[in-house]
């Protein structure tokens, strides 16, 4: 392989990581990838003569880095509200986010009905997640849909949702709805545990 090949092979790698970053649900990062792919981009650019390709990933990198520090500066405040099964901002939370809240809770359209538990969580001001369930013996909560927009996807929502639940009795969380993929992965993270083919997290 010579050496014009691995240049042009490293632009390419540069040009995925633009568009891989697009696909990125989290903000944050969408940022990152795209500031390490505008760096290789712009690194290939420099190489083979392409200012104009220079100038722009160089104004790209300054952008993504100029927004990840407000980003990440930004401290988040979190308000968690105990809301009713038939709440109106519930519903157009839910309408809103329906396509991507279907890729997480296959079956959440089936077994809302049978809901009686709502919280919501609030990043200063802004609503942040839902969690919808139904309540059974002794502080369970049998949950429908743990659900956190796009925005908020780094685990902060949901581990100060956790951390308030018990204020309001709820002890543990069971989740034996269809799993996704995706959804079995924020389990695991947060702590659940699987036990007889459902997902259990006590809590504090």
């Amino acid at each position: 392989m010579d050496f014009a090949m691995i240049i042009e092979i490293f632009g390419y790698i540069g040009s995925v990581l633009v568009v891989v970053s697009m696909l990125m649900s989290s903000v944050v990062k969408l940022r990152v990838i795209n500031t390490v792919g505008s760096i290789v981009s712009g690194i290939y650019a420099l190489i083979v003569g392409a200012l104009p390709l220079v100038l722009m990933n160089a104004c790209l990198i300054i952008i993504n880095l100029y927004n990840l520090f407000k980003l990440l500066k930004t401290q988040k405040e979190y308000d968690i509200v105990k809301a009713k099964a038939d709440d109106s901002s519930a519903e157009y939370f839910i309408n809103r986010y329906a396509r991507d809240i279907k890729s997480y809770f296959p079956d959440y359209k089936e077994n809302k009905a049978a809901c009686d538990t709502v919280y919501f969580v609030y990043c200063n001001g802004t609503p942040a997640g839902l969690l919808l369930g139904k309540e059974l013996e002794n502080g369970i909560v049998d949950v429908v849909m743990d659900y956190t927009t796009p925005a908020y996807r780094d685990c902060t929502a949901g581990e100060f949702l956790y951390s308030k639940l018990p204020e309001n009795g709820v002890k543990m969380l069971k989740y034996s709805q269809k799993e996704s993929k995706t959804h079995v992965e924020y389990m695991t993270k947060m702590g659940f545990v699987k036990e007889n083919g459902v997902y259990i997290k006590t809590l504090a």
